[in-house]
Parts: structure tokens; sequence; C-alpha cells
């Protein structure tokens, strides 16, 4: 495309995911505190960029949910049949629209949104959240000079590329190799993750929290496979708290079908769905990540950035493969790759109950994941430091 003019306070954010539009709005907190008078409009390239709703900022296209989740697999193909290809044309033609009346562009997330900075043919910033330093010992040797390829690299040192934010510091560290206008300044992903408060009373017992993902896709699939492998918990003489940890916009009923299916017992006049089997109870949470994440001592995963989150907090994470099509066997092995000995990876369901028992008795030395978390993930503060530089770099050139 062609270079457009300048239009300065305008602002498009550009994400894929959810996870990634959590990301941007923690970046967009900042930004416009330093930036009151700041127009932003939001583009979520998959699902309905739900997060974008809590800073009252405006949809260029209102996102839309595909069964894929914005991941390739067999489900692509219903997604092609439900208008994929006419829905993303929408969205392409809807930011070259916003683009010729110039402005600035933040994408959020990987080569897609990154892509579309570019072609926008205005001045661009990314927040590089899929790919790190960490992933490359599960790569081959030709991509051992960087996790990005050539062409991703050229798309940072464009002239147009005002910043580029990595997700950790070796990462930062290997792109400065090329003319890059890299910033180390830290994961977002670690703000705003104190508690609210929200949660009743636990009962005593080891505080689990389960994380079945934010792909409604597959999230009914991941948690019937978590009920599944801890109903025979009950053989345990360890009294389990449960606290299921349910994304914005997941419908919670097939979740509570599932517990009565394997013999849970609903309670009555509680907060929350809440749940008993034998002497073990579950909670299910809607919204409440931030509460449930502090509470627990040990975290079961079938997610992406909620995952990475558990971990930064030095929180260890027993995980297992699902069916995807995110959360596969290969995307559960370089999950495990990027977060390091935090990570306890299972193959099937029946193999929780030695794997918690594992987990149980090394965490009477939680330093060591403390640290690890740390060094994988960062502290928080990288929103604020970002904004910052967007604020410099890319807002006020």
């Amino acid at each position: 495309m062609q270079t457009s003019p300048y239009r300065k306070g305008q602002l498009l954010v550009i994400s894929n995911g959810h996870g990634e539009d959590q990301v941007a709005v923690r970046i967009l907190q900042a930004l416009i505190q330093a930036q009151p008078k700041l127009q932003i409009a939001a583009l979520p390239m998959v699902g309905q960029g739900l997060a974008y709703q809590t800073q009252h900022v405006s949809y260029l296209v209102k996102g839309k949910v595909f069964l894929s989740g914005g991941f390739w697999g067999r489900e692509f193909g219903q997604d092609l049949q439900d208008g994929f290809m006419g829905f993303t044309l929408q969205q392409i033609r809807a930011m070259q629209q916003w683009s010729r009346k110039g402005g600035a562009v933040l994408a959020v997330g990987d080569i897609v949104p990154l892509m579309l900075a570019w072609w926008s043919g205005l001045p661009y910033a990314f927040v590089g959240t899929a790919k790190s330093e960490y992933y490359r010992g599960s790569h081959p040797p030709y991509l051992r000079s960087s996790i990005y390829w050539p062409w991703e690299r050229w798309l940072m040192t464009h002239k147009q590329c005002r910043g580029v934010f990595p997700r950790d510091r070796i990462t930062a560290t290997t792109l400065q190799r090329w003319s890059i206008p890299v910033f180390d300044c830290g994961n977002p992903m670690m703000d705003d993750l104190e508690p609210q408060g929200h949660l009743p009373e636990l009962p005593p017992g080891c505080k689990i929290l389960l994380l079945p993902g934010s792909h409604t896709s597959e999230v009914f699939r991941n948690w019937e496979l978590m009920i599944s492998a801890i109903a025979d918990l009950h053989q345990m003489q360890q009294k389990y708290v449960f606290l299921g940890a349910i994304s914005p916009g997941i419908d919670g009923l097939p979740l509570q079908e599932t517990l009565v299916k394997y013999g849970w017992t609903p309670q009555e006049d509680t907060a929350f769905p809440y749940y008993q089997h034998q002497h073990h109870s579950l909670l299910l949470v809607p919204n409440g990540f931030r509460d449930c994440l502090s509470a627990a001592n040990i975290v079961v995963g079938m997610a992406g950035t909620a995952t990475e989150q558990a971990v930064g907090l030095g929180k260890p994470v027993i995980t297992m493969p699902g069916h995807g099509p995110q959360f596969t066997a290969q995307f559960a092995a370089a999950q495990a790759q990027l977060l390091g000995p935090s990570i306890y990876q299972i193959k099937t369901p029946e193999e929780l109950p030695h794997m918690l028992s594992v987990v149980q008795e090394q965490g009477r030395h939680p330093q060591g994941w403390i640290e690890n978390g740390r060094h994988r993930m960062g502290l928080p503060g990288a929103s604020a430091k970002i904004a910052q530089t967007l604020h410099q770099y890319l807002l006020n050139p």
C-alpha cells in the first residue's frame, strides 16, 4: 500500500486471540492515561474481542467466533463453510479504509497482525506474544539464528516499524543483531494479575486451578478430560478444592452437566456454582481467573496465555494434550519448552493422580518455580513501559 499521511491521535490495534486481546488492553490502559484524547479502534482477528469492551474501545469490525479458534486443523474446513474467508476480507477492507485517513497501528500477536500493520502503509509497532527464543530447542537448526523467520524480521526492519517489543529478554537480545528497533520492556502478560477478592471463603484442602482454555471449539472437550482425570481422586485421603476459572463468553451450563455426569453433586444457596464429590469440592468461577490463580497451589492447564501467567506467578502446572485445535500434543510440548521446569506433562488423564502427588512433594521447596517463572515471564510493569515507548516513538514521532 501507499504510505498514508500521519494522523496524530488515531490508533488502530490489531490482535489475533483472546490472550492477545488482553495484552493489547493492558497497554491501552496505560496509553489512555498518558494520552486521554487518543482515539482508538480495535480489530480483533480471532474471536469476539470482548476484552476491548472493558475500555470502551470501538471495533473496526465486530469480532466473530469460528470453530477453529484461529488454529489450523480439521475444524478449519468448517470455518470456510461458515464464511471465514469473506469475514477476513471484510476485516482487511475495513483496515484499508481506516488507513487511508492516516494514523498509527499497534499489532499484537504473531505475523498476521504484523503483516496487516505493514500493509496499512502507516507507522506501526509490534508486540510479539507468540514467539520466544526459548522455543528454539524444539525447532530445526536452520532456525537457530532466530526464532523469527527472515520475512518476519524484514517486517520488523521496515522503515514504517517504530518499535518491536519481544516477550522476554533473550528474544530481545537476539533480535538486536539486526537493524530492528527493539525495546526490552518485559511481558505485559504479567500485569494486572492481582486478586480482586471476589472468591468466597474456601474449604480446607489443596487448591487446584482448572484451566480448560478460552476457545469455544475445544473448551468443553478439555473440561471433560479434566473432570475424568480427577474422577479417581476420591481414593486419595488428601482433600482437594478445585477452582474452575471460566473465560468470558463460555457457556457454563455444559460444564455443569459434565460435572453431574461424573458424579459431582450441586450444592444449594452458593454465590458460584458449587459441587461436591466424596470429600472434594469444586467451584465454577466465571471471570474470576485472577482470584483463582492467587488461591491455587497447583494448576491443571490446557490453555495458552493463562498457563504462561500461572508459571510467571510461580505456580506448578500439569498439562495434558487434548484434541485441539489449540491444545494438541505438539502445542503442549512446545509450551513445555517455553516455560521450562514449572511444567509437568502427562499423556493421559489417568496419570493425573500420580503427578499430583509428585508435584505436591516437590511443593515443599517452591523457590525453583518462583525463580523460573520470573526468568521466563518477567515481572509486572511491562505495559506501562511499552505505552511510554509507544507514546514517544509511534504516537508522537
